[in-house]
């Protein structure tokens, strides 16, 4: 995986005042101030129990003592990245709520998890505290599989048919476009059926997904596969052998029927019709 640090610029917040203690000097000190103020907190809990301000008061506490610790030295000074490839690092920022000199002790790993795993490209993601001064992310990204075409509305999907993004398309010429509602949730299987015969692989440019039930492939040079609903690795390997043997693909046809199982017909492209010869300039007269 590659390993990115994040840039992280400062959030038009006031520049924070350094420790005259410097970065971990004194830890005992830094220790004990953080155990005062919880434990000030604690002991006017049960005061404040009985009012029904005790959340508010609490998460008003938890703010001070947040701000307290970056004084002693636990804020934001660097962001580490791993796994961004396609993610954008104003994105990852905007979800981990945190710039150089925030508290560090106020970023909530749970929720900046939840908050990066929302974005499209993210499939997982893993936020650490490495305290004094560092946040961590590992991302795991989607893996683009097909383009999926449903009521003339393109977009891009991964290995488990979620939708990744609609947006610059073009820059995947090379996946297949998968057609239908139910298309995305077949897609990978069809996908990893065709790559057991990758030479015909290469040429599907599309594949339509037929009554819920199975798929019609379109070649590169527009001749149709119509696949069967039982047993279409069979059927395609089948393909695969005939092209390999007699050049099947290359004939001047337009279709191969493989749901007959033990049978193949291919439909050949009609013949032009011809004009009957003409005489003088006109028509040949047609006997009747």
């Amino acid at each position: 995986m590659r390993r990115v640090k994040a840039a992280v610029k400062p959030a038009r917040a006031p520049r924070r005042r350094r420790s005259p203690l410097g970065r971990w000097t004194r830890p005992a000190l830094v220790g004990g101030a953080l155990l005062l103020v919880a434990g000030g907190i604690a002991g006017a809990g049960w005061r404040l129990q009985a009012t029904g301000r005790l959340e508010a008061t609490a998460e008003g506490a938890d703010a001070r003592l947040a701000a307290l610790s970056a004084w002693f030295g636990l804020a934001v000074e660097d962001i580490q990245v791993e796994g961004r490839q396609m993610t954008r690092r104003e994105d990852i920022l905007k979800a981990l709520g945190a710039g150089r000199g925030t508290p560090i002790l106020s970023v909530d790993p749970v929720q900046a998890k939840a908050r990066l795993e929302a974005l499209p490209w993210v499939r997982a993601a893993a936020v650490e505290r490495r305290l004094p001064d560092t946040l961590f992310v590992r991302l795991a990204e989607r893996q683009p599989l097909a383009i999926w075409q449903n009521n003339q509305h393109l977009a891009l999907i991964d290995v488990e048919g979620t939708v990744i993004t609609s947006e610059r398309l073009d820059r995947y010429p090379g996946l297949p476009i998968v057609v239908g509602e139910d298309a995305p949730a077949h897609a990978a299987a069809l996908i990893d059926m065709l790559r057991a015969e990758p030479a015909l692989a290469k040429r599907v440019t599309a594949a339509v997904r037929v009554g819920g039930r199975r798929w019609n492939l379109k070649l590169d040079n527009d001749i149709a596969i119509q696949l069967p609903e039982e047993n279409p690795a069979e059927a395609w390997a089948q393909l695969a052998k005939l092209e390999r043997a007699n050049g099947l693909l290359a004939r001047n046809i337009e279709a191969v029927d493989l749901r007959l199982p033990d049978r193949l017909v291919v439909r050949t492209v009609p013949e032009p019709v011809k004009e009957p010869p003409k005489k003088n300039g006109r028509p040949a007269a047609r006997a009747t």
